[in-house]
Order: structure tokens, then C-alpha cells, then sequence
């Protein structure tokens, strides 16, 4: 695994694309039991190189139920983005995750990580990724059954505070979803 993490970390593939240059950020180990599956570092992320160190992260852990300090032990953990580096801006928010990084690199990290017992996909790119043909119509739909994915994946929406308008439209995510979330992760937790 220290091989593997030692490559993404020093990957150049997307580097003309990356306005800020490559920063591959993620966190993973043979030992994980958790794995995060993001979009894409922002740039708080970017400049610190620590994932989820952003409002978006502090909202995942309060998700989760988990304090920073169990979040980031990679023993629990992993934390690998669709995207590794800070892909740039858009219109309405940061660009998609480059394309090019999750099959680069997904398929061998998951074989170095047979303690997986669930996967968080959290937004629409880990989504289509990993659910393909089988997601809902739309991210809402795929979020609100969330049960027909389990054990393997868990849909989440983003926890950007750009996705406050939605979680207000949404109040089941919070009444029904996340009491659900912090119990499944607080089983694997506690096994």
C-alpha cells in the first residue's frame, strides 16, 4: 500500500489541467473498514493536503458521528476522492473531478483494502461510478434509497454548505437518513 499511496501522492497525469498543479490528496490504508469516496479537493483542501479539512468535512464527521480524530486514523477511514487534485473553478461551484483519476488508480487501491465494509459515495460522480446502471432517476432518489445499496454502498449527497437549499427540501435526510448513517457507522465502529 505505502507504494501505491507513494505514486498517487507524486502523480502527474492531469497536471495541465490542474490551474493550481497537482496536490493528490487522499488517506487510505490495508486496514480501513470505511471508505469515503468524495468529488474532488477544494482548495482549503488543496492548500493543506488533509482531505474533508474544509465546512464540507466538518458537516461529513457531524453525519457520521465521528470526532476529527477518528475520522482521520486510516486504520478506519479511507478517504479517496473521484478526483485526487483541486480540478478549478466553474460556473456554480468547483469543476468535476477529473476523469482520468478514478480509473487511473481506484481499482488498485480497493484490492489493497480488503477490510472495506461499507463505501460512502457521497455526490452524483461517485455515484455514477460505483452505482452505474443502477442508480435512481436522480442523486435525491438514489439518497432516499439508500437501503436498496446496502452493505456495500452508502449514497450520500454532498455535505457542501452549498447544499443547505437542498437539505432543506430534503428534511428526511436529516429525520430519517442520518440517524441511519451514524448507527451503521457506529456498528462497524463498534465490531
Amino acid at each position: 500500500m505505502k507504494d501505491l499511496l507513494e505514486r498517487i501522492k507524486g502523480c502527474t497525469h492531469c497536471t495541465a489541467h490542474l490551474p493550481l498543479g497537482p496536490n493528490p490528496v487522499l488517506a487510505a490504508s490495508e486496514r480501513s473498514k470505511i471508505l469515503v469516496i468524495g468529488q474532488a479537493p477544494g482548495t482549503k483542501v488543496h492548500a493543506t493536503g488533509i482531505p474533508w479539512n474544509d465546512a464540507s468535512g466538518k458537516e461529513l464527521r457531524r453525519w457520521l458521528g465521528v470526532p476529527p480524530d477518528v475520522f482521520y486514523d486510516s486504520s478506519v477511514f479511507g478517504i479517496v476522492p473521484m478526483g485526487f487534485c483541486y480540478p478549478g473553478k466553474g460556473k456554480g461551484g468547483d469543476l468535476p473531478p477529473r476523469p482520468e483519476c478514478a480509473p487511473l488508480w481506484h481499482r488498485d487501491l480497493l484490492a489493497r483494502m480488503p477490510d472495506i465494509q461499507v463505501n460512502l459515495l457521497i455526490g452524483q460522480y461517485a455515484q455514477q461510478y460505483y452505482l452505474g446502471k443502477r442508480r435512481k432517476k436522480n442523486l435525491t432518489e438514489t439518497v432516499r434509497h439508500y437501503a436498496d445499496y446496502l452493505p456495500e454502498f452508502f449514497p450520500l449527497v454532498h455535505p457542501s454548505p452549498r447544499n443547505k437549499r437542498w437539505q432543506k427540501r430534503n428534511p428526511w435526510f436529516e429525520e430519517e437518513v442520518i440517524p441511519v448513517l451514524r448507527s451503521y457507522i457506529q456498528g462497524i465502529l463498534g465490531a
